[in-house]
């Protein structure tokens, strides 16, 4: 006997692939997924954007205003104003600014005067940052709602696709029963009794898993 290989020989090319094997018991089935294109711009930071293009004076602005409105300017200013009475309302010290104190009323109002346009400036600028920021979520929000309705149509096409091939699956045991129902009925009969047993323990496990849903 010649065991030896010949190394002329051309091999056998298969260029069919498992799929390709297969692919007449799926005759019917169409396996063309929908596409989705993410064309859509990406999610930006609107807190970071806005920070960035700041200018000068609303970077003043917000810093008057955060100091303006905090415990250490009130807990400052206070201390300051306690001294400011005390220091002119004792004998034996000078009094610049004798009661009524005319002169502190008039710092307070220029304190008033000029921080106020501050602190509006820097409001204004938060209202159109927060505008900016629910703009921006509505569009993000319209993003997902278009994913999600890609996502949904995906799996309503994977559901058709399913029941497509049970079908086809069912039809391919029925003509494998038919065969062996005229080779061997005995035998025909036990698997068409196993297929109908494993039917049912799907079906029950699907309506307990609704139940439990």
């Amino acid at each position: 006997m010649d065991s030896s290989i010949d190394s002329s020989a051309t091999p056998v090319q298969h260029n069919h692939t498992h799929a390709d094997a297969f692919k007449h018991w799926f005759g019917s089935v169409h396996f063309q997924f929908p596409r989705y294109k993410h064309d859509h711009p990406p999610v930006i930071n609107v807190n970071e954007v806005a920070d960035e293009q700041l200018t000068l004076g609303q970077r003043v602005a917000d810093k008057v205003a955060s100091t303006v409105g905090s415990w250490t300017f009130i807990i400052i200013q206070s201390i300051i104003l306690a001294l400011w009475l005390v220091l002119n309302s004792l004998a034996f010290i000078y009094h610049w600014d004798p009661y009524p104190f005319i002169l502190l009323n008039l710092m307070l109002s220029f304190q008033a005067a000029y921080s106020a346009p501050f602190v509006m400036m820097s409001q204004n600028r938060q209202a159109e940052k927060d505008r900016l920021t629910a703009q921006n979520d509505y569009i993000t929000d319209c993003k997902g709602e278009e994913e999600i309705r890609h996502i949904m149509e995906h799996l309503d096409h994977q559901d058709t696709l399913i029941l497509q091939i049970v079908k086809r699956l069912e039809e391919q045991h029925s003509d494998i029963l038919s065969h062996f129902t005229q080779l061997d009925p005995k035998l025909a009969e036990r698997l068409g009794l196993d297929a109908v047993k494993v039917s049912q323990e799907v079906l029950d496990e699907e309506t307990e898993t609704g139940g439990n849903s």
